[in-house]
């Protein structure tokens, strides 16, 4: 049994939607920061950092984004979401998460001139692909495609700002999964900093 700890739109909006992509049986547990849900003892026996997401699996939790991608990427293989048998390509998927662990998601935090300067990277490094690696989308594209959700919706970007990256953002949005999860976790209402 697989059941996912979230905070609506913040990083465990990934997993979430790779869940939905996968076509994985799963239960959710919303947590209220506003609430401090996510401090309670309860939680933190499950994660001591507090911190969400947090993939339960038969009972045993496995934390960060990147890791859980990963995880269901090769635990339903059927989805496509890591070239599994292309060391290359694996390895740039892997690069990817890295860099959107490392750089990306930290920037926003060092304000708005810094993080359209990182973003102005990410646009380099997409050019024009569908997808970041290859031409199927993988655990890379979801994870840029949360990241820049909340970016752009709390940088009140200008029109035709970073366009490869909106155009990116267009497409995955349009994803069955992306749009189911974001329909559940706006129901569920979100609670995130400006």
């Amino acid at each position: 049994m697989l059941t996912l700890f979230l905070a609506p739109g913040s990083s465990s909006m990934a997993p979430h939607i790779a869940l939905h992509e996968v076509g994985a049986e799963f239960e959710i547990r919303p947590l209220s920061f506003a609430r401090r849900e996510h401090r309670e003892p309860a939680y933190l026996a499950i994660n001591p950092e507090g911190k969400v997401p947090v993939l339960l699996i038969d009972g045993r939790p496995l934390t960060e984004v990147a890791g859980i991608l990963f995880y269901l990427a090769r635990r339903f293989p059927h989805a496509g979401l890591l070239p599994i048998g292309d060391p290359e390509a694996e390895a740039r998927v892997v690069s990817w998460m890295s860099f959107l662990a490392s750089t990306v998601h930290p920037a926003r935090r060092r304000g708005l001139e810094y993080g359209l300067d990182v973003y102005r990277i990410v646009e380099k490094r997409l050019g024009h692909q569908e997808f970041v690696v290859g031409s199927q989308m993988s655990i890379a594209d979801i994870h840029l495609f949360r990241l820049f959700w909340r970016f752009r919706s709390s940088a009140n970007l200008a029109l035709g700002e970073l366009p490869v990256l909106q155009a990116f953002y267009d497409r995955i949005k349009e994803r069955p999964a992306v749009r189911k999860t974001c329909e559940i976790e706006e129901k569920i209402g979100y609670e995130l900093p400006s």
